[in-house]
């Protein structure tokens, strides 16, 4: 059966079981359609260790413990193949790897960051797949009800084997911390080939979630003479405008679809178009787009001493996107703008197809008629609109108290984006707002202020709110509320724990945040309401919602 894997940068790709495991292929880099299209194959396995002839005969092994004692009964591995995911049996090396033609796209200047960047993508469509069981079952929890048995982490090896026997290629994706070993000691194997120690190296749900894709997603820089697109993986403008050029709508002609695309999660202006789903990836040298969090300075505010903050991001622009698989669609964040026109909307890959979009031999001309028209771009709403109209209801005002005319929402707006511990967010399905939402620091925060000493100097919080009717329920509440942990976890690895303080009357809302995974800390008086802390520590956060 052929599956999809949707990476947070916008490019899709199809997963085709293979004998012995599956191949990933991205049609999109294959202009030629050649006999060997650009993708990798990787073997994905299932390996049970069994004590004895008779447990080697069983059927597939959940759990087995391992004993401690110097006699232990030898033990044999069992491979199966692959079905669904185990919670610490699975195994997996890539086998070989089908770079797209050299006459449209240009060897890549690292061939260690593209082997993460496939193993990444790899470890994306397995982790998206159902969780299997994590309890433990092993000699002394036998007779313990399930529930209250041992829990594992979800894990899966990674075998030295195909592409990883290359020299340090496991050394190097350790390094960059994408693999882990429990060995952590020099060792003292002389081999510098093949060393001990790297046999038994694995990545855990865990660990994938909190490390930033940002790290390992890149594109590939096109030939001067290749049909693909100059800024790839997304069409753009074919040149910038003339600093005193006029455009009037006689000279308009009609629109091209690459008109009105934007590799930058940045939108300046109608022109720019629409925002890429890949904004916090897009790069002009086609290299990862990861940026350290700063070092630690530090300031006072209001008599708090803190860590002098890095900035956030600018208007209009995309800093978080991901593919959610049980609603079909992708959910990004934004930081809105206060131009009167409406921020351009990104175009998001839900299709068997992702973009770019390539006119082909074999094909006419480019057609995407999903993109908007300059007339039902005017017919959009602008964000300032959009937080009017939200403020405006009356369930919203109940808990904000921010309504009245436009000026009032502008100048919440304008507080929003001058303040120095906090930024504003959208939240928005496919594009369309549904949300508004503050990140904050806590610790020069009024609520870290109520909190006095007990407040790390990374702790972040969240307000919420939901503004459209047909994006509220439990279901999405999970979705949205997970990634904005999601990213507070990535934006600085000193960050472990995120905050929300909802008023205590609202037990709908706080029962949200128990089923999401927080727990309740304590009450705080504001001025203006009682409030219950609910907090999620890195410690015990697993994975975003699918």
């Amino acid at each position: 059966m052929v599956q999809q894997v949707h990476l947070p940068n916008g490019q899709v790709y199809t997963v085709t079981p293979v004998f012995g495991g599956f191949t990933f292929k991205s049609t999109n880099l294959d202009l030629h359609h050649s006999v060997m299209p650009p993708g990798w194959t990787v073997i994905l396995q299932t390996e049970d260790e069994v004590e004895d002839e008779v447990d080697r005969r069983k059927s597939r092994v959940t759990v087995i413990n391992l004993r401690d004692s110097d006699d232990a009964v030898q033990k044999h591995t069992v491979t199966h193949r692959f079905t669904k995911p185990t919670v610490q049996s699975d195994s997996m090396f890539i086998s070989s790897i089908s770079m797209p033609s050299s006459t449209d796209f240009k060897s890549t200047a690292s061939p260690t960051r593209n082997i993460a960047m496939l193993l990444w993508a790899t470890l994306c469509w397995y982790f998206h797949k159902e969780p299997p069981n994590p309890y433990a079952l092993t000699e002394e929890s036998a007779l313990t009800p399930e529930a209250g048995r041992p829990k594992l982490d979800w894990r899966i090896k990674i075998k030295r084997e195909g592409i990883f026997k290359g020299k340090n290629t496991l050394q190097k994706l350790e390094r960059m911390g994408l693999l882990s070993s429990e060995e952590s000691s020099v060792g003292t194997d002389t081999n510098i080939r093949l060393p001990s120690g790297w046999a038994e190296t694995f990545v855990s749900r865990k660990s994938f979630w909190q490390i930033d894709a940002r790290i390992f997603l890149f594109t590939l820089a096109p030939q001067a003479n290749s049909p693909f697109p100059q800024a790839s993986p997304y069409p753009s403008r074919p040149s910038s405008p003339e600093r005193n050029a006029t455009v009037t709508s006689t000279d308009r002609g009609s629109p091209r679809p690459a008109d009105y695309v934007t590799t930058t999660g940045v939108s300046d202006n109608l022109t720019a178009g629409i925002s890429s789903p890949g904004g916090p990836f897009n790069s002009g040298s086609h290299l990862p787009t990861f940026y350290p969090p700063h070092p630690t300075q530090y300031t006072f505010t209001n008599h708090i001493r803190h860590p002098i903050r890095g900035k956030p991001p600018r208007q209009g622009e995309t800093f978080y996107s991901r593919y959610i698989p049980s609603v079909g669609q992708w959910l990004s964040f934004r930081v809105p703008t206060l131009s009167p026109k409406p921020c351009p909307q990104p175009y998001f890959v839900t299709s068997s197809t992702s973009l770019p979009v390539m006119p082909t031999s074999q094909s006419g001309a480019v057609s995407m008629p999903t993109l908007p028209t300059l007339d039902s771009f005017f017919d959009r709403p602008s964000d300032l609109d959009l937080l009017h109209k939200w403020m405006n209801d009356s369930r919203v005002n109940a808990a904000w108290g921010v309504a009245g005319p436009q000026s009032t929402q502008q100048q919440f707006l304008v507080d929003g984006l001058q303040s120095r511990h906090s930024f504003p967010v959208y939240g928005c399905w496919d594009g369309k707002p549904f949300g508004y939402f503050e990140i904050y620091w806590v610790k020069e925060d009024k609520l870290g202020r109520l909190l006095g000493g007990e407040v790390g100097n990374y702790t972040r919080g969240v307000h919420c709110l939901v503004g459209e009717n047909e994006f509220r329920g439990p279901h999405r509440v999970k979705l949205w509320l997970s990634s904005l942990v999601h990213f507070c976890f990535l934006a600085d690895y000193r960050t472990e724990t995120v905050m929300l303080e909802p008023r205590i009357d609202n037990t709908k809302f706080i029962g949200y945040l128990k089923d999401a995974g927080f727990y309740k800390q304590g009450e705080v008086s504001f001025p203006h309401k009682q409030s219950a802390v609910m907090r999620i520590d890195r410690d015990s956060w697993e994975a975003p919602e699918l």
